[in-house]
This record gives C-alpha cells, structure tokens and sequence, in this order.
C-alpha cells in the first residue's frame, strides 16, 4: 500500500470519526431549559386571576359536563365537551358569538353497540390552531377535520380499559357529521405499549408539528396509567398521516410520579410552546398548571403558583381541565369546576367581565 493511499484511508476514517462524534455530541447535547425569567414572564401573560363564572351545565346536575376544547370557524366560537349520564361519556358542540354565552347545544359522537367504543366517546377536536392570540381555527388534512376520543365498550365512569378513537368530518354547513374508524389508533395493548400507558388511555390532544421538531406532521399529547405506574402522566406518540400513530420517547414528558398530570393543550407564544395542563393530588385538590417547551419534547414545569385552583363555591371540589385562549387582548381560561352546582364548565379571565356581556 502506497503512502497516498494509507493516508488518505486515515483522512476519511478521520472524517468518519468527527462526523460520528458530530452526530452523538448533537445526539447527546443537554435540552434547552426554560429560563426562571422567561417563565415570570410567560405566567404574567397567561394568568386569569378574575373568576368569571359558570358557562355551562347541564339542567340536570346529576349529568356531569367536562372537558372543553374551544375553536373558531366562520366567525363562531364552538366548544366541544363531554356528557357523563351514568352509562358513559358522549361527545356534543355549542356555540357562541362572545365566548360567554353558549347556545345550541347538540350531540356529535354518540353510544353505539357492538363497538369496541360502544360506552365510551369522549372526543376533542385536533389540529386547532395553536397560535397564542391567533385565530384559533381547526386545520383540514386529506379533505377533513379530525377528532380524537376516549373510548371504550364498558359502562361507568371512566370504566374498563379506555383507549384512542379518531372521528373525522367534512365540516360542510353543519358539523354534525362526525364518522368514526372502527379500531383504536393508540391502545395499552398496542406492541409499544410503554410502563406508563399499558393499563389506560385517558385524554389526547392532537396539534401540527410545523416546525418538524419530531421528524413527524402531527403530535399527540395524552395522559395515562401504567401497570406499575398507578398514577397519570403525560406522553407524546406522533403520526404521518393522523391514522397511524406510535409512542414517542421512553418515558412521559410531564409526570410527578403520584396522582394526576393530564389534559395538555399546547399554545404557540412567541419562540416557545406553553402546555397548559392540570395536576392533582400530588398536593390536595385539582389545579391548573403550566410548562414550556422550546422543542415540544423538552419541557420547564413552572414551579409558581396555580393558574386556577379552588376558591369558589362552583369549583371548591376541582378546578381543572384547561382550555386557554388569547381574544381581544383578553386570556379566557375556561376550566371543569366542581362543587356546589355539579360539574360544570366554568371560565377565569385576564380582566373582569361582566356576565352578558363585556
């Protein structure tokens, strides 16, 4: 072997070297952590420290309302929530012009029999846009919009071995025509099933990943048990195409190690993503809390105080289940309360309202 050839094997096998060095230094590289700073900051944008009140309940307190998602198309404001009647959760939708009264109230994803989902559809719209202040309008894939849900064939509260339904629509004039596939896309006895999500499936929510930090289109936030992990944590899966999804990382993305994280919902704000989330029983009661992430992967919990806790009659049980939005220049945080009028749908602001109006 001549000496121009032995050296240029050692320069490439020099090269090879720095670009594996390269690729585990990047690989292995600390995530950016959230400043205390940026944090401050961030709680002095998103806090609602004004109690407006009850938005929604059910005539029937013994019918529990939860879970709102809020989105905007056509100039309307709609909300969908759950219903728990004593059997199982169903999925309906109301209006609003002023994000205070609600109207026209109606089911979009009932029981049904025979199904794997036959007593449980518990359903949140995806793909909402997640701007901060931005116009809160749900994205389209492959011609339709696109709903996850918590489903299940047993009757009760949260009963049974809950997993991951996806519902879609054409949206035309009415969004009543929402259709189910007939199999779960996340179960706890999928084959990647990890500690922290093999026993039950609770809440997802679905967002666009625009600025492709997980090498897919879509993410999926949600909250779960394991079989040794007795207490709920917030994991990512991720999609190419909104039907075939699977885990993302080893281990939850928000967890105590003890009673509940869940309910995510992401909000873009300036160079960071907020997740708003609720918490519970890691320390008395359900709260409303926060984190921000850089990346959607890696994220700050704030160490702060609640967004929202209990301090009214309507939520002196629970105050959580988040659903935050910017409008006019005005932080709406609406929020499952529970106490003296049932389970109902409440809302904290960022300026005092007046009931019926501004």
């Amino acid at each position: 072997m001549t000496v121009s050839v032995k050296i240029s094997i050692l320069q490439n096998l020099a090269l090879l070297f720095m670009i594996v060095s390269c690729g585990h230094a990047q690989e292995l590289s600390p995530p950016k952590i959230v400043e205390p700073q940026t944090m401050n900051s961030v709680y002095e944008e998103i806090k609602t420290p004004y109690k407006y009140g009850v938005v929604m309940k059910h005539p029937d307190t013994s019918k529990m309302i939860d879970s709102p998602t809020i989105f905007r198309k056509h100039n309307t404001w709609y909300m969908t929530y759950i219903i728990f009647d004593g059997k199982g959760y169903e999925t309906w939708i109301a209006e609003s012009k002023n994000l205070l009264e609600w109207t026209d109230n109606r089911k979009i994803l009932s029981f049904t029999e025979g199904t794997w989902d036959g007593n449980q559809k518990a359903g949140y719209m995806s793909l909402v846009n997640t701007k901060w202040g931005g116009d809160y309008s749900p994205a389209s894939h492959d011609g339709k919009y696109w709903m996850t849900y918590l489903g299940g064939k047993s009757s009760g509260y949260e009963a049974g071995t809950l997993k991951t339904g996806l519902a879609y629509s054409k949206f035309s004039s009415t969004i009543d025509d929402w259709q189910t596939e007939t199999h779960p896309i996340l179960s706890p006895e999928d084959d990647d099933a990890r500690w922290y999500d093999n026993k039950t499936i609770y809440k997802s929510l679905v967002i666009e990943d625009k600025e492709n930090h997980t090498g897919y289109p879509f993410v999926m936030y949600y909250n779960a048990k394991g079989d040794t992990a007795h207490y709920e944590s917030i994991a990512m899966a991720v999609s190419k195409d909104m039907k075939e999804w699977k885990r993302y990382g080893d281990k939850p993305v928000i967890s105590k190690g003890a009673g509940i994280c869940g309910d995510a919902q992401i909000a873009r704000y300036r160079d960071l993503y907020i997740m708003f989330y609720f918490g519970a029983f890691w320390k008395p009661g359900a709260f409303e809390r926060f984190a921000c992430s850089y990346d959607l992967i890696h994220w700050t919990d704030w160490e702060g105080q609640d967004l929202v806790s209990s301090t009214e009659d309507y939520d002196r049980q629970y105050a959580h289940k988040p659903w935050v939005i910017k409008w006019n220049d005005t932080v709406y945080h609406f929020y499952n309360a529970v106490g003296s009028e049932g389970r109902v749908i409440a809302l904290a602001t960022s300026k005092p309202l007046k009931k019926n109006g501004m």
